[in-house]
């Protein structure tokens, strides 16, 4: 299992269209990806999960991946992070 965390740094936090391409890159992979936050989870793979956890800027969230191609889903999970979040 790998795992990072990172601090929002968007303006409007996680909302619809950056969760909705959260949703597209992490769908590319087979492992499991989950967004933690203040001990509440969703399933990167499904936007209302996402939307739900209501990730603010300045929050800072935990991603965790786990499944067979884990070592590239969270190097391009964090990148993902870093550049559009």
């Amino acid at each position: 299992m790998k795992e990072f965390t990172y601090t929002i740094t968007d303006p409007e936090g996680i909302h619809a269209r950056p969760a909705g391409e959260l949703v597209k890159a992490a769908k590319a992979f087979e492992s499991a990806i989950k967004l933690n936050k203040e001990g509440k989870s969703a399933d990167c793979k499904r936007v209302f999960g996402i939307m739900g956890l209501a990730v603010k800027q300045g929050q800072t969230v935990t991603v965790t991946v786990e499944g067979s191609d884990e070592e590239a889903a969270a190097q391009a999970m964090e990148n993902f992070f870093k550049t559009t979040l």
